[in-house]
């Protein structure tokens, strides 16, 4: 009953994703998954209710078929995160799902009558082929779950080096489904097809609350804009490179000789000056200073580079190396200090945590919460009582 239910929401959710107008990559690998899913459970629900018997010429189909679900997942992963990265040899993550149908060649050549035998004796005469196909799908799945999850950290670095809010873009819900095939996999070694199959079909209820809830899978999303190694040199850039080249006066950091040592021996590698790179971070101070740009919850690193007039990627480098932070962190600090600016003032007594932190440029008290705490060490409800600050 429960694998009938599955493969019912599993082919409704596969039916939602097919309706789904200007589908990316990523959407028609996920519908190859779910489609993949329903496949499995109806052939389980066939041999657990004793249907096979109808058609035994297709016992051993669905044998193979969890060899395709880690490359699936990291695939997806993949489009989610790097939608330009080249995919020229993606279908040699499926060479082992090949291998493994030539590798089970002996059992689909037998007569009918002989694979439900086979079937009915727990695999007499395959146990040890079974086996070996059982490692390599534990190994095939814990290698990509591993494999998908660090392309979700780096993707997390990547997205904090260029934008100051996170929250819809970080792609979070994956880690959940990253854990769920993982949990999958470690049933496997409980050897009960029910408790396998029910914690698939767990999986799938999974994909189908997270992918109706957030953003990327059933409603459309613009993709982001890497601008990794692509961002136009602007003039106002070259203009402030010459004019740093042309001084006779060293720029220094405010008094930190190891910090100043550091962004000499970075810049000497990516061809950013010292003396211009500390002169961008001086800019930078006093334009967020002037015009409070932190305060825009959706202010990207490109916008910022825009309004200095210099290049995205130089930015980057600059906020890393004498700032000592990502652009997220960066960004967010310049928040949280703003906070505790006028949290305290009296004419903001009036107002609740949340209206003040929006104030600053947070789009959500999550989002507030998760930062307040890892710049102070407070939570902001901790360091309002030691200030004997009483908001409303």
């Amino acid at each position: 009953m429960l694998s009938l239910i599955g493969l019912a929401i599993t082919f409704f959710l596969a039916v939602i994703l097919w309706g789904k107008r200007h589908k990316a990559n990523a959407d028609y690998v996920l519908l190859i998954w779910l489609l993949l899913i329903g496949v499995h459970l109806g052939f389980y629900y066939s041999v657990a209710s004793g249907k096979y018997l109808q058609f035994p010429y297709l016992l051993g189909v669905e044998i193979p078929l969890p060899l395709a679900y880690g490359p699936l997942l990291y695939l997806y992963t993949s489009e989610l995160t790097r939608p330009t990265h080249r995919r020229r040899y993606r279908l040699l993550h499926f060479v082992p799902l090949v291998l493994a149908y030539l590798y089970i060649i002996p059992f689909y050549v037998l007569t009918p009558a002989r694979k439900i035998w086979v079937y009915q004796h727990e695999g007499e005469g395959f146990r040890e082929r079974q086996l070996l196909l059982l490692c390599a799908i534990v190994l095939s799945g814990v290698s990509y779950a591993l494999a998908s999850w660090l392309r979700l950290q780096r993707h997390r670095k990547r997205i904090d080096a260029q934008f100051s809010n996170t929250e819809k873009i970080n792609l979070a819900w994956l880690r959940y489904l990253i854990a769920g095939i993982s949990v999958i996999w470690l049933t496997i070694f409980l050897d009960n097809e029910a408790y396998i199959f029910g914690a698939v079909v767990t999986f799938v209820c999974f994909i189908g609350y997270f992918g109706i809830r957030q953003m990327g899978i059933f409603t459309d999303q613009s993709r982001l804009a890497w601008e990794e190694g692509n961002a136009p040199t602007h003039g106002a850039s070259a203009s402030l490179t010459a004019e740093a080249a042309e001084s006779e006066e060293p720029v220094t950091a405010a008094g930190n000789a190891a910090q100043d040592t550091a962004v000499k021996s970075k810049y000497a590698r990516s061809g950013l000056s010292q003396g211009v790179a500390l002169l961008i971070y001086e800019n930078l101070e006093t334009l967020m200073m002037r015009e409070r740009l932190f305060t825009y919850p959706e202010l990207t690193l490109v916008q910022l580079s825009e309004k200095l007039g210099t290049n995205a990627n130089h930015l980057s480098q600059v906020i890393n190396m004498v700032g000592n932070k990502s652009f997220y962190d960066y960004i967010n600090a310049l928040r949280i200090a703003e906070f505790t600016r006028i949290a305290g003032l009296p004419e903001n007594q009036k107002y609740t945590l949340l209206h003040l932190a929006l104030e600053c440029g947070f789009n959500s008290k999550t989002s507030f919460n998760r930062n307040f705490r890892k710049h102070t060490g407070l939570s902001p409800s901790e360091f309002l009582a030691q200030q004997n600050i009483h908001l409303q």
